[in-house]
């Protein structure tokens, strides 16, 4: 990977400077809407099926895995955005935490990683392209993994993240498509990013706020390692852009079944939902739910702010977990020992319509 700095602002001491201001969303907010994806992707050419093409595009699951032989299979993915905060250092980390988190949602172990970086030269300080680079690294360094390389150009607005390469033996992939019916839910992280995320960038957000952001964007999902070596674990995908219910809807359609969500149990971040009454809420919110609120039941009288929160797009969510029922209790137990303390069971898969249903 090679950068121009020379063409790059060699002093960042501006008054006022705001890395979020040069771009126009960040995160995975900036993700296209899931109807635009569909629309994009519906006539595209199908790749021939190979046997050795364990998951391709078929469910939108979080990566591609290709077998190897017996005992070993490839993990790739790729992730990037616009910066979703100021500090170039915590940018970084997020994205190289989001992108990893896709290897982990496989049940793999990531090895290596390749960093994808677009800078606006001419606009952006060196040394904060540095800083951002630093901060992936360092994350990266976290998961036992090199950035081996990469690839950078010359873009309006500044973008970073990984492809990274994974391995996992081809019996403990964990699909997003592979819930039962019975299966309880489990989510490893706390939603309301999207809404911290609005209020960071207009200037509402806490110092404690902050802090609470980036713990949980900067924290890896490994514990999907394990929780795919356990065969009482049958479905994990992280949630991601589309929210809880865009990738709970992605579990029910892959499996061909309900899932059902209970509001009262949805772990939420301590301010989200004083922030999203307040109206913090994003675009990419209302993006997600035109796209697919069709598809999902909402409890009657549900506010508007509430709803916001369920279609709120995460930055380096947690893991959407369908396990077994008599196993559930003590898999919650395993992850928030791991480090996870805001896991919490938050429903069930059923059979019925491929549906997403709060109550």
């Amino acid at each position: 990977m090679t950068i121009n700095a020379g063409s790059l602002v060699e002093n960042s001491d501006q008054p006022g400077f705001r890395l979020t201001s040069l771009a126009h969303g960040g995160g995975c907010g900036c993700k296209l809407a899931p109807s635009v994806l569909q629309s994009l992707l519906k006539d595209l050419p199908q790749p021939a099926r190979h046997e050795r093409l364990l998951v391709g595009t078929e469910t939108g699951d979080d990566a591609a895995v290709w077998q190897i032989d017996d005992t070993t299979a490839v993990i790739s993915t790729t992730d990037f955005f616009m910066p979703i905060v100021d500090d170039p250092r915590d940018f970084g980390r997020i994205a190289a935490a989001n992108a990893i988190s896709d290897i982990y949602a496989m049940g793999g172990t990531p090895i290596m990683a390749l960093a994808v970086l677009g800078m606006p030269l001419g606009t952006l300080p060196v040394e904060m392209v540095r800083e951002i680079l630093a901060g992936g690294a360092s994350v990266a360094a976290e998961a036992g993994i090199p950035i081996a390389g990469g690839h950078s150009i010359d873009t309006p607005e500044p973008i970073y993240g990984l492809a990274v390469t994974g391995l996992c033996h081809p019996d403990t992939i964990r699909r997003n498509a592979s819930a039962k019916p019975g299966d309880v839910l489990i989510l490893t992280k706390a939603l309301g990013v999207g809404v911290y995320s609005a209020a960071f960038k207009s200037e509402t957000l806490s110092a404690a706020g902050y802090d609470e952001m980036i713990a949980t964007t900067t924290l890896l999902n490994k514990v999907g390692i394990a929780l795919a070596a356990n065969p009482d674990v049958h479905a994990i995908t992280d949630v991601t852009g589309f929210g809880i219910l865009g990738h709970g809807l992605e579990v029910a359609r892959g499996a061909g079944l309900t899932v059902r969500l209970d509001l009262a149990d949805l772990p939420f971040l301590s301010q989200a939902e004083a922030l999203a009454q307040a109206g913090h809420i994003t675009g990419a919110s209302g993006r997600n739910w035109t796209s697919y609120g069709e598809f999902v039941d909402l409890p009657d009288g549900i506010a508007d702010w509430q709803r916001g929160l369920l279609s709120d797009p995460q930055t380096s969510g947690g893991l959407l977990v369908a396990c077994a029922e008599d196993a559930a209790e003590a898999i919650l137990q395993s992850i928030v020992d791991a480090g996870y303390p805001a896991a919490s069971i938050v429903g069930r898969a059923e059979e019925g319509a491929a549906r997403a249903v709060v109550s």
